[in-house]
């Protein structure tokens, strides 16, 4: 692990990064690589920016002080892309053995992760605004960062009460009753933990982790969700990666 100078309220960022990204294939690299708009350098040149870069600078914003990358075996060019560290927060990765579903992949982290400590997870292949947003998820309790989007039914969306607790996550189901998504979310370590030991039981090991919220929400758990985004793309299809594209070019 590659540490930064200075001390801060440990925050560690979870980047699932093990898929194989079909939608967009073939790349002669991993899809969180994928670059997608540019960046300027110390030395003042522009380079092309991966598309996960900006979740890092997202959850960076948002305070994380460590980011933990779960790849795949066969994806170390992720770990030579981010292994000598990031401005700002100090960089780990874990390998997801196999394929096993978003649940499995983020539960890689948990053992690095303290319960005192406060966990952001978010995907690597979207890009969304405003950049801050993480910013405003409290850090007591699960809360979701929310964005409205037109077509729900592709995503996660996410159903709320009138005081904005989570009433259930509708995993792209036709015709959901919202059309807010979540797009990341935070929580302290213990409730990672909490959903870890729920994801192990017998009967579970679900793949998404809107159905495990909707079960621990169903044992009397509570989660919030936060409507304080504006624009989301998933970059992982042609047509996101030209909607994105078209995002960065408006500025927002």
């Amino acid at each position: 692990m590659h540490e930064p100078c200075g001390r801060r309220r440990l925050m560690w960022g979870i980047i699932p990064a093990a898929g194989n990204g079909t939608r967009i294939q073939p790349l002669a690299f991993s899809k969180e690589l994928l670059p997608v708009g540019s960046r300027i350098d110390e030395d003042g040149c522009e380079r092309p920016k991966a598309v996960s870069e900006y979740l890092v600078e997202r959850m960076i914003a948002g305070g994380a002080t460590r980011i933990c990358f779960v790849i795949s075996p066969t994806k170390s060019d992720i770990m030579r892309y981010y292994g000598g560290g990031v401005p700002g927060a100090s960089t780990a990765f874990v390998v997801q053995p196999a394929a096993g579903g978003l649940c499995d992949a983020i539960f890689r982290a948990a053992p690095l992760i303290g319960p005192d400590e406060q966990v952001l997870v978010g995907l690597p292949d979207t890009i969304w605004f405003p950049g801050d947003a993480l910013a405003a998820l409290p850090d007591d309790r699960l809360s979701f960062l929310l964005f409205p989007v037109d077509k729900p039914d592709l995503f996660d969306a996410v159903v709320l009460d009138a005081d904005g607790r989570v009433e259930e996550i509708e995993v792209k189901r036709p015709n959901p009753r919202s059309h807010w998504i979540w797009g990341a979310f935070k929580m302290p370590g213990r409730v990672l933990h909490d959903l870890h030991a729920l994801w192990l039981r017998p009967e579970r090991g679900d793949e998404y982790i809107g159905t495990l919220v909707n079960a621990w929400l169903a044992e009397g758990n509570v989660a919030h969700g936060v409507c304080a985004g504006t624009s989301y793309v998933d970059v992982g299809t042609l047509g996101g990666y030209r909607s994105a594209i078209g995002l960065l070019a408006d500025g927002d």
